[in-house]
């Protein structure tokens, strides 16, 4: 619609909300009930930590048992103690965050209006602002385009590698924890999900220790599906869709990714997920760009 500036915009914005918005709200409402009940079971002693760990240690070979014996962690009850504070610290926080976010609904339904409404003006007049931002920029011509080129491929590699990656392994772990019958899928999903963002952790730290437990408590068959479907699998994911999506030109080396990510956490909270390695890329195309032309 070349000539319906407004309506092209407005549809847009509407196909966002209901294939995108929506689909988040559901998925977030669902994922606040599944913390709740962790949370609770956590609180009523359901899930006893104490009685999973004991179970593990019982299950280990006699080298294994030597070898927590030379670290000196043969004192399992005072182990178990410090694990279980941990764990209900952590699970404390969760619920502390959930309580949080129901007290911010309104602060967070204003903040995405706003973000509709700003959005619909990006969408109508978005060629005139990257106009008037290309000739504010103080660079000859062909810098320019470098640059905006450069800018457009880092972006779109960046969010696409990081965050379609992110939705595949989450949704292929928690797909694996729903088959098996593991409580609270979709929290598991998700945790997966912002892991895997993480070079050198990413998903496996959360399905690699439940498969140890199948294999330590008996529940053979179970820990060895879900260890092939990891490793053929959710581990696949990675080294498959981010070559498509990125490219090798526009890839982040994995340690810049790591520092850029936890970077933009501690910065700008939940969205430094996208912004960290985003500024981190954008960083390295200028200098990229600046370097060439000092050599010429």
């Amino acid at each position: 619609m070349p000539q319906r500036r407004n309506l092209a915009a407005s549809l847009t914005v509407m196909i966002i909300i209901v294939m995108v918005i929506l689909p988040l709200a559901l998925i977030t409402v669902a994922l606040l009930q599944e913390a709740s009940s962790v949370y609770a079971s956590i609180e009523s002693g359901e899930w006893n930590f104490g009685r999973y760990f004991q179970q593990v240690f019982d299950a280990l070979p006699g080298w294994a048992a030597n070898l927590l014996a030379r670290f000196g962690l043969t004192n399992l009850g005072a182990v178990l103690q410090k694990l279980s504070l941990g764990l209900t610290a952590g699970s404390q926080f969760f619920a502390t965050q959930i309580i949080n976010i129901g007290q911010n609904t309104v602060n967070f339904i204003i903040s995405l209006f706003l973000m509709l409404y700003l959005l619909f003006f990006l969408l109508r007049d978005g060629n005139k602002l990257l106009k008037i931002i290309t000739d504010a920029i103080p660079l000859d011509a062909d810098q320019k385009r470098a640059l905006l080129s450069k800018f457009t491929i880092v972006i779109r590699a960046t969010v696409k590698g990081n965050i379609v990656v992110a939705i595949a392994q989450g949704a292929l772990g928690g797909l694996i924890f729903w088959f098996l019958g593991i409580h609270a899928p979709l929290l598991w999903a998700v945790l997966m999900a912002f892991l895997s963002l993480v070079p050198a952790v990413g998903a496996g730290i959360v399905w690699v220790p439940v498969a140890i437990f199948f294999l330590m408590t008996g529940a053979t068959w179970q820990g060895i599906v879900l260890i092939a479907y990891g490793v053929l699998v959710i581990s696949v994911v990675d080294n498959i869709l981010r070559p498509m999506l990125v490219g090798q030109d526009t890839k982040l080396p994995d340690y810049v990714v790591l520092f850029s990510t936890l970077g933009g956490i501690s910065t700008f909270g939940i969205n430094g997920f996208v912004l960290g390695p985003v500024i981190a890329a954008m960083f390295m195309a200028v200098w990229l760009i600046f370097t060439v032309n000092a050599e010429r």
